[in-house]
């Protein structure tokens, strides 16, 4: 009996070790095996894109920026470069523009429609992934962009073949010897705005005044022109020249000393508008020979 006494908790002891190792070796019915966690994706300040590295556009610029552009409920604005969508979802909240966002990255595009999302501007706001030298975004009146000096460069011809009148806003960066209609600041950021302006270079022929054609010699660089008008033999610089998108005003004066004022729009090879002097106005058109 003693000898039972002793070994029973030994036997006891063992037996519950056998049965708990058993049990916590199978796994319960119907289980299933722990799955990782998924985390959604968040860019980073300073993380390397393809051509740059992305760095917000802070709130106080992007409003400074718009509102240099006049943007209204009645642009299209596409944003080059889109990053977090930021640009193209203020401009859609708070100046009701309809504005597309490219891109390049499919998971910093995935995050921006995320915010899009968030913000409740599926209606107004696309974000597109894709290359802004291989997309179209003609069709635009206003453009936005935050890209490095050569980018701007790069994209400058492209900019200058729009509709006269579109307006371009780049944080940070210029557009070399195109240089701004505008610029803004907000703390230590900056911006720069631009009208395309239509292209007037060369030679015309203005009619409708007394005394016959009086032709045009127009000289330009970028916004910036002036020119020479030979009327009735006599030729002299123009003066006050100012081209703003497709809107050109010019002074003159005939023969009879008086200043003549001419404004008028740029359509394609013509250009229309009025000469007024002494509150007289007379419509004039201006053509390429």
């Amino acid at each position: 009996m003693k000898l039972f006494s002793v070994l029973l908790p030994i036997l006891l002891t063992s037996w519950l070790n056998v049965a708990c190792s058993s049990t916590t070796a199978t796994p319960a019915p119907n289980t299933a095996p722990p799955q990782a966690a998924t985390t959604a994706y968040e860019p980073v300040r300073g993380q390397a894109g393809k051509d740059v590295i992305w760095i917000p556009t802070p709130e106080g610029l992007i409003d400074k920026m718009l509102t240099a552009a006049k943007v209204t409920d009645q642009d299209r604005l596409f944003d080059l470069g889109a990053g977090d969508g930021i640009i193209a979802i203020t401009a859609a909240r708070k100046y009701g523009a309809r504005s597309v966002g490219i891109e390049y990255n499919p998971d910093m595009a995935q995050f921006a429609r995320r915010k899009v999302a968030e913000a409740g501007m599926t209606d107004k706001v696309r974000i597109i992934t894709g290359d802004i030298f291989q997309e179209d975004f003609s069709s635009a009146t206003v453009v936005t962009l935050y890209l490095m000096p050569h980018l701007n460069l790069k994209l400058r011809p492209i900019l200058l073949k729009m509709k006269p009148g579109t307006r371009v806003v780049s944080h940070a960066f210029n557009m070399g010897d195109w240089g701004p209609d505008e610029t803004m600041s907000d703390q230590f950021s900056q911006g720069f705005f631009w009208v395309v302006p239509a292209q007037i270079e060369g030679d015309w022929v203005m009619t409708g005044l007394d005394g016959g054609p009086t032709r045009l010699n127009m000289s330009q660089s970028f916004q910036n022109i002036g020119g020479i008008l030979t009327r009735g033999g006599q030729t002299q610089a123009l003066m006050g020249a100012k081209l703003r998108g497709d809107e050109v005003k010019f002074q003159f004066i005939t023969p009879d000393k008086k200043v003549h004022t001419f404004s008028g729009r740029v359509e394609d090879r013509r250009i229309t508008g009025t000469v007024v002097s002494d509150y007289m106005q007379t419509p004039v058109e201006i053509t390429r020979p």
